[in-house]
Order: C-alpha cells, then sequence, then structure tokens
C-alpha cells in the first residue's frame, strides 16, 4: 500500500511543479511532499547543502536548543569557535555533527567550504529512556534520561 514511485520521464515532466513546491517557504507543521531518494537525486533537491543529521542522542532537547540558537546563521568557522568553548554536553555532539554536515556539503555536493553558514538547525524530542531510582522505606522514583534528534543544515552564502 505504498506511494507509486515516479519514472525519470514522469519526474522530468513535472519537474518545475515538484521544485516549486519544495522551494515555498512553509511553516515546519506543513508537510513536504513526500519524494524518495532517487527522486529527488534526478530533480537535484539537496544539491545545495551539507546536511548531517544525528538520532537518539543523549541530550535532552530543551538543553540542545541552548546551544543551537547561539550558531543558526553563523558562518562556519565562527560556529566551530562557538561549539569549541561552549562549557555544555550538547556542544560536543553538535561539533561532530558541523564536521560531517561540512564534510557532507564540500565532498559530496561539492560546495565552497568558506562561504558555508549554518542554515537550518533544530532539536526535536526523541525517546525518552525510563529508569527507577531505589529512595527510603522501599519507594522508587523514576529518572528520566532523555534523547533528542538533531539536524543541521549548511548552505553557500551568496557572496
Amino acid at each position: 500500500m505504498g506511494k507509486k514511485v515516479m519514472s525519470k520521464d514522469e519526474l522530468l515532466e513535472k519537474k518545475e511543479e515538484l521544485l516549486e513546491q519544495y522551494g515555498k517557504t512553509r511553516r515546519k507543521a506543513d508537510k513536504l511532499p513526500i519524494l524518495t531518494k532517487k527522486e529527488r537525486k534526478v530533480l537535484g533537491i539537496g544539491k545545495d547543502e551539507g546536511r548531517a543529521v544525528v538520532r537518539y542522542a543523549r541530550v535532552s532537547s530543551r538543553k540542545a536548543k541552548l546551544v543551537i540558537d547561539l550558531i543558526r546563521n553563523k558562518d562556519i568557522d565562527e560556529a566551530y569557535g562557538i561549539l569549541r568553548y561552549m562549557p555544555r554536553n550538547a556542544s560536543e555532539i553538535l561539533y561532530k555533527l558541523l564536521k560531517s554536515a561540512e564534510a557532507n556539503a564540500v565532498n559530496n555536493n561539492q560546495l565552497n567550504r568558506d562561504n558555508l553558514f549554518v542554515s537550518e538547525v533544530y532539536a526535536e524530542e526523541g525517546p525518552t529512556l525510563k529508569r527507577i531510582m531505589p529512595r527510603a522505606q522501599g519507594r522508587a522514583f523514576r529518572i528520566r534520561k532523555r534523547t533528542s534528534h538533531i539536524t543541521l543544515v549548511l548552505k553557500e552564502r551568496a557572496k
């Protein structure tokens, strides 16, 4: 019961229409039309960016967002500097994620490293690991170990 995958010819016929849908600015709640990896490759969607995603990162999304807000819309070298000297657990995870996104942009999409900036970065809540801490008089307290899914996108700044 899946969606029918369009052939290459069908994709090229509807290219303008699909690119227009993807180009619109929209809220995060509005879903983009779902395309397969093959369809995105034929249309060239995602060739102007370097994207990296870390799933199930052992940091709460609330704590990650504190660091994320500092690097959004910054040049790549400035973002590296902020993350390198930020005394937070999330900054180490974001540093590795930034390195990965940079490698994807430079190696896979042949973007110029000097023009890269953090165009999009967000953290979403992942599953919570539930643990028990024994307490006095036979009680048990719940410990919630939160996780998050963090996405970082680098794009080239027009100069």
